[in-house]
């Protein structure tokens, strides 16, 4: 026997009848409520009253409007900077600078204060931070170490000298910088140390995603090209560690920092390693168990070399490291974060970044003079020690040049560490500005350089070279 169906009146009927009820009985409640007295706040509590100035209502929806005007304007950007062969993460930096003051706040400054008012920043910055921490990690478990530890003499000159020579010219230029764009609270060494390491970086992603997009990672240029970036990261966020140690403590305490660094690598290194090798080499499934296996892992080193005094993204960029990159699970991993971290906050990282990007500080000729010099001798330590190291250990000219020109890419790692700089305050605005131009330049000049110098290599083998040498 099929059960009685109940009419749609009867069913609204009821629904009315619950809902008069609960009023009702609310009525009642608050009636009886109100002859209730309650103990007399907390000594330092806030007032009710207070309590609505604690935190502005409209802050989310600022932070998720400027999530979503930062992701169209970096997927829409990279796309077009894709079109014209560069890689896509140059064009979404781009797109950070462009919501910044730089574009967005002197061309439609109220437009600028509704998208991105100053009150979002702290909240896009904690995103960014997070952001860049996932992005390190994952820098690190896609770093083939077996590259560090097969180096061939070509690699291991040519990566010296691409460490070596950009960080001594860059400590050379801060003579000339610190009197004009430093101040006196920021310690010389401290300034001079930094300098040198902003010069010295090279973009291990962006270097790779160019090689692929040429289909160049395996060939012999590839493979000392990936060498070298490898161990230019390694080195960079060594010496990056060390400089923020100096920074942020005392001589004295700088030398435990630095002990306790060590201390906490080799405890990574010999007994975690180990454990994730286990764990990670083992043929099974990735579950959530295993996520929050990484992510507590991550984290907890993460915040470990932050408590120690150097820098959260240090701890994350080790950890990601010893995960053995080309087990399933460690892949897999990389895969569920990559999206995210890429599509979503890594473009914040890049706001928040032009944010603070006022190439309006940058004025006048003596200023862009200075910004010329920068360039000038940003390109001339990676270009020149490579090119000059390449060459001594028996490369031709051709692929010398081209290394050369590949180390000069600096891209998003050069943001990363110029942020670390602008936070610790040893940098200032404006020069912070000239060195996120001189970032975007020296990346954005890798690909048609690179092209120009491969093209003049075929003419000449055209006219009569062997044409096996350009085989890259």
């Amino acid at each position: 026997m099929q059960p009685k169906t109940t009419s749609a009146r009867g069913t609204l009927i009821a629904y009315a009848a619950m809902l008069g009820i609960a009023g009702l009985g609310f009525w009642l409640l608050e009636l009886r409520g109100e002859k209730l007295v309650a103990p007399a706040p907390l000594p330092g509590a806030l007032p009710f009253e207070g309590g609505r100035a604690a935190a502005d209502p409209h802050v989310l929806m600022h932070v998720l409007l400027a999530l979503v005007v930062v992701i169209i304007a970096a997927r829409l950007v990279g796309a077009l900077f894709q079109r014209v062969h560069q890689p896509a993460v140059i064009g979404e930096v781009v797109a950070g600078i462009l919501l910044g003051p730089s574009a967005l706040g002197a061309v439609a400054p109220s437009v600028m204060a509704y998208l991105m008012p100053p009150g979002v920043a702290p909240f896009l910055g904690i995103i960014a931070q997070v952001g860049v921490v996932l992005f390190m990690f994952l820098v690190g478990i896609e770093l083939d170490t077996t590259l560090l530890r097969k180096r061939t003499t070509a690699s291991v000159a040519v990566s010296h000298a691409s460490i070596v020579t950009p960080f001594v010219l860059g400590a050379l230029l801060s003579l000339l910088l610190y009197p004009k764009l430093s101040s006196s609270d920021v310690p010389f060494l401290i300034f001079a140390l930094f300098l040198g390491v902003s010069m010295s970086v090279t973009a291990f992603p962006v270097l790779a995603r160019i090689l692929t997009d040429r289909r160049m990672q395996k060939s012999e240029l590839g493979v000392i090209a990936l060498t070298c970036a490898a161990v230019d990261d390694v080195t960079a966020w060594c010496l990056l560690a060390l400089v923020v140690s100096v920074a942020r403590s005392e001589v004295g305490r700088a030398l435990v920092t630095i002990g306790l660094s060590a201390g906490f690598v080799a405890f990574m290194l010999f007994v975690v390693r180990p454990l994730l090798a286990r764990t990670f080499n083992a043929k099974r499934e990735l579950t959530q168990t295993h996520m929050a296996f990484v992510f507590t892992g991550l984290l907890f080193s993460a915040l470990a070399t932050e408590a120690i005094g150097i820098h959260a993204l240090f701890g994350a960029f080790l950890f990601g490291a010893i995960i053995p990159h080309d087990s399933s699970l460690g892949r897999e991993v990389a895969d569920k974060l990559t999206d995210v971290v890429v599509v979503l906050l890594l473009p914040a990282f890049f706001a928040f970044t032009g944010m603070r990007t006022a190439i309006g500080l940058v004025n006048g000729l003596e200023h862009w003079l200075l910004v010329g010099l920068i360039i000038l001798v940003a390109t001339a330590g990676k270009f020149g020690g490579s090119f000059a190291a390449a060459r001594l250990v028996g490369l031709d000219t051709r692929k010398a040049a081209a290394l050369g020109v590949l180390m000069n890419t600096r891209g998003l790692m050069e943001l990363i560490v110029l942020n670390v700089g602008l936070d610790l305050r040893v940098v200032s605005p404006t020069l912070f500005a000239m060195l996120v131009i001189m970032a975007v330049v020296t990346t954005i000049s890798t690909s048609p350089i690179l092209s120009m110098v491969m093209r003049s290599a075929r003419e000449r083998a055209a006219g009569g070279s062997d044409p096996a040498s350009l085989a890259p």
